[in-house]
């Protein structure tokens, strides 16, 4: 194991290797059962620091094992490590397998701060991948029904417009809305919640993480929609800016 604020890292280009990048510094660890890199406020040696003038970050916040082929993600800390805006781990979550390439893992601290740490896992040898000659593919799409669309559209108003801190629009607000856009689809707020939670259920089959109740800490409050809304129209292109010209045929 290596740690140095800059440089080249003994593990860097080892196949299974990994390598944690912080504002603070980086370290690289090889492959080997139970190899352990931590960090944190004060990780040790070794490790790597991050958040080192937050208190609510802890001294060892979480760290990386090596088990069985997999780097196991772990949080020991009192607030969750974020994987992006729709994934959370807590510290009585089971620990995470890091699938090869770069994870940007974000430390939750005080006052809304969080704080970034670059993890990257390097491929075997027999699974590197070959370098991208084709073009560019499109971002990851989720299909939408007209209606669920509409709804989804008036909800994130906010999130679609890149506004600073968005928040989901008050359910009693969409319903009027998507009533004076659509007159025959006899919306009220519970149509809208049914339409908004169909989406929510089947995107958390399929592996979206904070779109479930158990998955958020309280006070939950807007956080499943925020989560919801964050994945279409921020993660994902889902949702864009061209939906909002439905809004343009309001009185």
């Amino acid at each position: 194991m290596t740690s140095s604020p800059s440089g080249d890292h003994d593990g860097d280009d080892v196949p299974g290797a990994v390598v944690v990048r912080g504002l603070a510094g980086t370290a690289a660890v090889r492959p080997a059962e139970y190899a352990r890199l931590p960090f944190g406020r004060r990780p040790g040696p070794g490790g790597v620091t991050v958040g080192e003038d937050d208190p609510r970050v802890s001294r060892e916040h979480g760290a990386l094992t090596y088990r069985r082929g997999w780097w196991l993600l772990s949080n020991s800390g009192h607030t969750p490590i974020e994987f992006s805006p729709t994934r959370l781990l807590h510290a009585d979550d089971e620990p995470e397998p890091l699938a090869p390439g770069v994870t940007t893992l974000l430390v939750v601290g005080s006052g809304g701060r969080k704080h970034p740490l670059e993890v990257r896992v390097n491929a075997p040898d027999h699974q590197r991948p070959m370098p991208v000659t084709g073009p560019t593919l499109p971002g990851r799409q989720w299909p939408l029904t007209d209606a669920q669309r509409l709804v989804l559209t008036v909800l994130g108003q906010q999130y679609l417009r890149r506004e600073h801190r968005p928040q989901p629009m008050s359910r009693g607000h969409v319903a009027e809305i998507t009533a004076a856009l659509d007159p025959g689809g006899e919306w009220d707020v519970k149509k809208v919640d049914r339409v908004v939670a169909a989406v929510r259920e089947r995107l958390s089959a399929q592996g979206v993480r904070g779109l479930k109740r158990t998955e958020v800490p309280e006070p939950i409050g807007n956080s499943l929609n925020h989560n919801l809304l964050t994945e279409l129209a921020i993660t994902t292109n889902s949702l864009t800016r061209a939906d909002l010209d439905v809004l343009d045929h309001l009185d």
